[in-house]
């Protein structure tokens, strides 16, 4: 599958759903993560939604794999369930995964993420934000480089890649070509052609997404604090941030 550049970058599309996958590539987007339950940081879609992009889609689809929300330290059972999503995705020809497992000191957990690596091969394999909970990135960054990981995505430890800008051009110095570094988190098209100036990255993650009011009419009014709104992302809003990046 291929993964378009666009004036010499390249735009990943956080997709939640189907419709979100679908309205990505219509815009022009490289490729994807795929997941749901964004809400609560994204966790491993169903087999069905993977399936369905995966047969659908032209562009490339990766694939989270994060068996829950929360840290990023995995019991046993956990760690079964995540090698067992990883073959699903190689059984369903996609064409990369994105995880990350960290041990409770704060450093990757290089013993069980070499296994997922090999496990998930041919496939590309992408170490996604548990590396902004690192005790030490540039540590980090070489523990991953070491596991063979293609790409690294970073908010550069901060609550947004804007904030983490200063970091992630310092990662991408250090990685010196051997992974690629990939901002994301709060990437929108008011910032994207500053991150990529001042990082010097060449691809970027972004949501691109729209919030969408429930069509339901009735409520249940002894349901008190139950959010029925959904969010997609939006082929307008993923189209600015990629017009955004032609103009770079």
């Amino acid at each position: 599958m291929m993964e378009k550049e666009i004036n010499g970058y390249k735009l990943e599309i956080c997709a939640n759903s189907f419709y979100s996958a679908k309205q990505a590539q219509s815009a022009g987007a490289s490729r994807i993560e795929l997941c749901q339950n964004l809400e609560n940081g994204g966790t491993t879609p169903s087999f069905g939604l993977i399936k369905l992009t995966r047969e659908t889609l032209d562009i490339a689809v990766h694939v989270l794999i994060r068996p829950r929300s929360g840290d990023f330290v995995y019991n046993e059972e956990e760690f079964e369930e995540m090698k067992e999503d990883i073959l699903i995705c190689k059984s369903l020809n996609c064409n990369g995964v994105v995880l990350g497992i960290l041990l409770p000191s704060g450093d990757v957990d290089k013993v069980r993420m070499q296994e997922l690596v090999d496990l998930a091969r041919p496939m590309e394999v992408v170490f996604h934000r548990a590396f902004d909970r690192c005790r030490d990135p540039k540590e980090a960054l070489e523990d991953i480089i070491e596991l063979g990981c293609n790409r690294i995505l970073t908010s550069g430890q901060k609550n947004s890649a804007e904030d983490g800008i200063e970091l992630i051009r310092e990662l991408v110095e250090q990685a010196a070509g051997r992974i690629e570094i990939m901002p994301g988190a709060g990437v929108t098209f008011s910032n994207v052609k500053t991150i990529l100036e001042k990082t010097g990255a060449k691809s970027v993650h972004a949501s691109a997404k729209i919030t969408q009011k429930s069509t339901m009419t009735f409520h249940n009014p002894a349901l008190v604090g139950m959010d029925e709104d959904i969010f997609y992302s939006d082929e307008k809003k993923v189209a600015e941030i990629i017009e955004q990046i032609k103009s770079l």
